[in-house]
């Protein structure tokens, strides 16, 4: 009864987690924030699906499922990072913040970056 509620509430909160994120993606106004929403709430949200799958192989059918345990490895690792590579790229290319944005920590890192840079070339 409680494996099955605990199971029950995982699916549904990853459903309402990757539903949330879908709606991140269409309402969210530049790239950087749509990122955000895909990588963060996205990840939260088939990690709790995979949780909640991996319980009831476990749970009902006494199976620990190394392939789920896996996969639930692999999405916390690589979204997150290609998240963040998706963005920084993003930046690098030139695409602009939203108009609303307050603040841009990357400008003074990659500024000093390129100082230290063409002062090697010389």
């Amino acid at each position: 009864m409680i494996g099955e509620l605990l199971i029950a509430l995982l699916v549904l909160l990853g459903g309402l987690f990757c539903a949330l994120s879908a709606f991140g993606l269409i309402r969210l106004p530049d790239v950087y924030l749509r990122s955000h929403a895909a990588t963060k709430s996205a990840t939260l949200g088939v990690l709790c699906v995979l949780l909640g799958a991996f319980l009831y192989f476990w749970f009902y059918l006494d199976t620990v499922s190394v392939k789920l345990l896996l996969a639930i490895v692999f999405v916390f690792i690589t979204s997150p990072v290609a998240g963040h590579l998706n963005g920084r790229s993003a930046y690098r290319s030139g695409v602009p913040l939203w108009e609303n944005s307050v603040q841009d920590d990357l400008k003074p890192v990659l500024e000093e970056a390129q100082k230290v840079s063409s002062t090697h070339r010389k």
